[in-house]
C-alpha cells in the first residue's frame, strides 16, 4: 500500500502553492480514498487563487478529481454501486436536502451548500482536496465511471461539462427548447464555453457560432472541429460591431436565438444582449467571480421579452449526465483527449502559471504526464 501521497497546498491569495507530503490512512467510516489519474485546473480554482473568490490558506482545493478507488468498505461502497479498482469522478458539493431549492429538486443551488474539500490540510486523513496523489471523498459523492471512458478524456470536462449541462437544464426546466434552435453564440473558449459549444453541435443546433479573444488560435480552430460554424475573434478594432452585422444578417435582421455567456468577461454582457432576438435566451454561467461592473441597456430585457438564465454549481444529476453524454458519444473521444496537458502535482505553480496565460485548453494534474 501506498504509504505517503504528495499535495499541493493553497496557501492564500497570490502565493505559491507549497507542495507537501501526508501519511495515506485508512478512510473514514462512509469514506473512500482513490489514487489520483487526473484532476482538473477550473477557472474557479483560479479566481480563488487570485483572490477574486473565497478560499482558506492551507487547505488543498481542486473540485475536478478523477481516481482509482483502492480502499474503503466493501459493504458501504456496495450501497452506491462501488467497488475497489473502480475509476470514479469526485462531486464535492453536499446540499443539505433541507432547504426549499433541495426540496424542489435543485440542489444545485442549495442555500446552505457546503463542500468536501473545505477542511484544514493538517486534520486527518488530510487529502480532502483535487490537488493530491490521493484524495479522499464521501462514497456518496462518488460517481464510478462508466467502461470505455478513458479517465483523463473524463477529467477535461469534470467540471465544465455539468456545469454546462446544469445551465441547459435550467432551461428545459423553463420550457425552452435548445435543441430545436437554429442559431447559437458561445462568448469564451475556455472549457466550459468549448464543451458548451460541443453540446450544442452534437445535439443538433444548426449554426454555432463561438467568440475568443484570438490569443489562442490553436484553440479556436479546435472549437471549429467540433462543428463550430465560425470562431469570431475580438482583437481587432471593430471586431464586435463586425460580428453583430453578420450575425443580424445571418438571421435575417431577427438576432440569435441563444447565447452562452462563458467568458467572465463583464464586457461580454452588453454584447451578448444585444445579439439576441425577440424573446431570445442568454444563458449565463460564466460570471463566477468579481470582475468589476458594466453598464447595460436594460430597455433591451424588456423590449425584446428576453428570457435570462443564470446559472452556478451542478449536482450529481449533471455529472450523471455529463457521464452519459461522453457515452453516447465515442466520437468525440479522442478529440476531448487532447485538449488537455498534464502536470506532476510537484509542478502545480507552473501548471497554473500555464492556465493564467491561456496556454492550455484544459490544465490538468497527473499522476503519469
Amino acid at each position: 500500500m501506498q504509504k505517503t501521497a504528495k499535495c499541493a497546498v493553497f496557501m492564500g491569495h497570490n502565493v505559491p502553492f507549497e507542495v507537501r507530503e501526508y501519511p495515506v490512512t485508512t478512510p473514514p467510516k462512509g469514506y473512500g480514498a482513490s489514487r489520483l489519474l487526473a484532476s482538473g485546473v477550473c477557472g474557479t480554482d483560479l479566481h480563488i487563487h487570485s483572490g477574486r473568490l473565497g478560499g482558506d490558506p492551507e487547505t488543498i482545493i481542486g473540485h475536478e478529481f478523477v481516481g482509482q478507488l483502492f480502499d474503503c468498505d466493501p459493504a458501504e461502497a456496495a450501497e452506491y454501486g462501488l467497488k475497489i479498482g473502480d475509476n470514479v469522478i469526485a462531486d464535492i458539493a453536499v446540499p443539505c436536502g433541507e432547504c426549499p431549492l433541495c426540496l424542489a429538486g435543485d440542489d444545485a443551488n442549495c442555500v446552505r451548500m457546503q463542500c468536501t474539500n473545505e477542511d484544514h490540510v493538517d486534520h486527518a486523513p488530510y487529502l480532502f482536496g483535487g490537488y493530491a496523489e490521493v484524495n479522499y471523498t464521501p462514497l456518496a459523492n462518488l460517481l464510478k465511471i462508466p467502461e470505455g471512458l478513458d479517465p483523463r478524456m473524463v477529467c477535461t470536462f469534470a467540471c465544465p461539462g455539468p456545469t454546462a449541462l446544469h445551465a441547459f437544464s435550467l432551461a428545459k426546466r423553463a420550457n425552452i427548447d435548445i435543441p430545436a434552435m437554429k442559431t447559437a453564440v458561445v462568448q469564451g473558449l475556455g472549457p466550459v464555453g468549448m464543451f458548451a459549444a460541443m453540446w450544442l453541435c452534437a445535439v443538433g443546433v444548426e449554426n454555432v457560432y463561438a467568440v475568443s479573444t484570438g490569443k489562442n488560435p490553436d484553440r479556436d480552430a479546435l472549437a471549429l472541429t467540433f462543428g463550430v460554424k465560425k470562431v469570431f475573434r475580438l482583437n481587432e478594432e471593430n471586431a464586435v460591431d463586425a460580428m453583430t452585422a453578420e450575425l443580424l444578417e445571418a438571421t435575417g435582421g431577427l438576432g440569435v436565438d441563444l447565447v452562452y455567456e462563458a467568458s467572465g468577461a463583464p464586457s461580454a454582457v452588453p454584447v451578448g444582449l444585444n445579439l439576441l432576438r425577440n424573446r431570445g435566451v442568454y444563458l449565463i454561467p460564466g460570471q463566477y467571480s468579481n470582475h468589476g461592473d458594466i453598464a447595460i441597456s436594460p430597455q433591451l430585457i424588456t423590449f425584446k421579452a428576453l428570457q435570462i438564465l443564470g446559472s452556478s454549481q451542478y449536482s450529481m444529476v449533471d455529472v450523471r449526465d455529463y457521464l452519459a453524454f461522453l457515452s453516447d458519444h465515442p466520437e468525440l473521444h479522442q478529440r476531448i483527449l487532447a485538449l488537455g496537458t498534464g502536470y506532476a502535482v510537484e509542478d502545480v505553480n507552473r501548471a497554473f502559471e500555464d492556465a493564467y496565460a491561456g496556454k492550455n485548453v484544459k490544465t490538468m494534474l497527473v499522476m503519469e504526464k
